[in-house]
């Protein structure tokens, strides 16, 4: 018997084993793959997540969850519902129209004339952007409502009682209208700036009028940026929620954003006719954008700065310089300055009343008092202050490597990105806080209620705006830099941190600034996700207001307006010595 020794002789490896153990190998996702992908997951979650929980709250009954267009059929078979939409496109139309009016017409004078005061004027004509909606309102309230407005108590011996009344939609379109001029005056600027005032030079030495000039050159010219204002400031108006909410439901007047409020603040709430509301609102917002996009694509036809210099020669306004010099200061003394005198003078009465010299002497400091013993202001102010840091500095970072993916790279998809973080700008602020309230109902996350919602409902918000801010930026650094530290050796992230952030940083804190002034004021979305004890400033002055505590409304409003003017301050500054550009 022989034993036959058997040696085991290995088993070649296949080829095919060996390359999907390769491919593992080759997937491994770098730090660089981790964090695109992380802030790409991120930007198309805030931005898909809740429309997709808006649509299907829509559709779905809450409690058969089978599908309904009830919700459509109460929001727009309504008795009210046609006033409603008329009145929706009234506010929207006219707060366009004077808002373009108003901010031309300043910037004109500031750009193309001689107008004295040129330094005032123009940080006066952007000071409403500090003040928030929600007390611009109020203060047009004690200026002119027909029962304690100053302007009726002014002209009651010659005109009789309440001649002007506030509670009407052109009241909604005066003040909403005047809050927006701001906006308008800074798109007019930069439009009158970017005109070749050699071609009004050569009409008017052809022997043309000044008015022919300006009716048929000048405002040909500004065709594009007026189209692209009123259309923006449209779609600013449709989403407004202060102006209608604090003027309109005095007198029962509503618009989309108003009914809205409405359907859920009452009982039992009507999701499902709310988010028929809200969608209507976002497609027209959506075709406003849309239309916009379209006429800008045209905007090259009326380019006149070319690569010859060329340097804008105010008018002489001459024997008119003082009347215009005049004429805008009275015009910044009773939109800006008289508003904010009056919320000076309420917050430091005990109760309302109009001025006499009774309520002089009865002037006091008790409000800020009770303020600084409320709890409830301690709480809101700490609350404004956190969201409005951390949602700015969420929102720059993460748009700051976004930027980078979209202008960089070459991954695919990028484009798809882009718009991604461009969608949630037509999205208005209350139909947000609705999405947001579907999503978090149906979903296991436990932050309904607390101010984690409010963080993702303002980063949501903003995302556009700070991937304006972080592309531009981006785009004016050249790759040069970048691939010198790549043949040195530096990583990516190296490159990103010490390369691009700091060469970044004027831009990125320039879009900090603005998305921490706009989110320290917030109160549209924040009205239907804020919680007991999750108290906003904004949302203290809103409570204030529907329990009619005018002084205490007043105080709080000075305190913060003075807040927002102190911080601004201190984040310009610090831009100044990084480099943020001053005009």
């Amino acid at each position: 018997m022989s034993i036959v020794t058997v040696t085991p002789t290995p088993t070649p490896r296949s080829t095919d084993e060996g390359a999907p153990a390769a491919s593992r190998r080759r997937f491994i996702p770098t730090p660089k793959v981790l964090i695109l992908g992380v802030v790409a997951v991120v930007v198309a979650y805030l931005a898909i997540v809740p429309l997709w929980f808006l649509i299907q709250g829509t559709f779905l009954d809450s409690t058969t969850n089978a599908f309904t267009l009830g919700g459509f059929e109460r929001a727009y078979t309504d008795d009210n519902a046609l006033e409603m939409m008329r009145n929706s496109i009234w506010f929207a139309v006219g707060s366009a129209v004077l808002s373009l009016v108003v901010g031309t017409g300043l910037a004109f004078l500031n750009v193309r004339t001689d107008v004295p005061f040129k330094g005032l004027f123009f940080a006066a004509s952007i000071i409403p952007l500090v003040i928030p909606g929600i007390l611009y309102t109020v203060a047009w309230i004690f200026l002119a409502s027909p029962d304690i407005g100053l302007v009726n108590f002014v002209l009651e011996p010659l005109f009789g009682r309440s001649v002007v009344n506030i509670y009407t939609v052109w009241g909604m379109v005066w003040v909403e209208g005047l809050h927006l001029s701001p906006i308008t005056f800074l798109f007019m600027v930069a439009a009158f700036r970017a005109q070749d005032p050699s071609l009004e030079e050569s009409a008017l030495m052809s022997g043309a009028s000044r008015l022919t000039v300006i009716r048929r050159i000048t405002v040909p010219l500004l065709r594009p940026a007026i189209a692209a204002s009123v259309l923006i400031m449209m779609v600013r108006s449709l989403e407004s929620f202060e102006v209608p909410a604090l003027l309109g439901l005095q007198n029962g007047i509503y618009v989309f954003t108003s009914k809205i409020y409405f359907m859920l603040r009452t009982y039992p709430q009507d999701f499902n006719g709310a988010g028929a509301l809200a969608l209507g609102l976002l497609a027209i917002a959506a075709l406003g954008m849309l239309v916009e996009h379209l006429l800008s694509k045209g905007a090259k036809a009326y380019q006149t700065v070319t690569g010859k210099g060329f340097r804008p020669r105010p008018i002489e306004l001459g024997k008119w310089r003082p009347v215009a010099g005049g004429a805008i200061i009275g015009y910044f003394v009773f939109t800006v300055i008289l508003p904010l005198l009056l919320l000076v003078y309420t917050s430091l009465l005990p109760y309302y009343q109009k001025p006499s010299v009774a309520a002089f002497k009865s002037m006091n400091f008790d409000n800020y008092i009770d303020l600084m013993h409320m709890s409830k202001a301690t709480t809101a102010l700490k609350n404004s202050l956190l969201l409005g840091v951390g949602s700015a500095t969420l929102v720059m970072l993460f748009m700051a490597i976004a930027a980078w993916i979209v202008v960089r790279s070459n991954i695919p998809g990028r484009k798809i990105l882009d718009l991604l973080s461009f969608a949630p700008l037509v999205i208005p602020g209350l139909v947000l806080g609705l999405s947001l309230q579907f999503v978090y109902l149906r979903v296991p996350i436990a932050i309904y209620g607390t101010i984690w919602i409010l963080l993702i409902a303002y980063c949501t918000r903003y995302m556009p705006y700070g991937m304006r801010y972080a592309v531009t930026s981006m785009q004016q650094i050249s790759t040069e830099l970048e691939e010198s530290a790549a043949v040195s050796g530096a990583t990516w992230w190296q490159i990103f941190r010490r390369v691009l952030l700091p060469l970044l940083m004027p831009g990125l804190l320039a879009g900090w600034i603005y998305i921490f002034v706009v989110s320290f004021r917030e109160l549209s979305s924040s009205i239907l996700l804020y919680s007991s004890g999750n108290e906003l400033l904004s949302i203290l002055i809103w409570e204030q207001f529907e329990n009619g505590k005018f002084t205490t409304l007043a105080a709080l409003g000075v305190f913060m307006v003075v807040i927002l003017m102190v911080l601004v301050s201190i984040a310009y500054k610090l831009g100044a010595k990084v480099g943020l550009q001053q005009d």
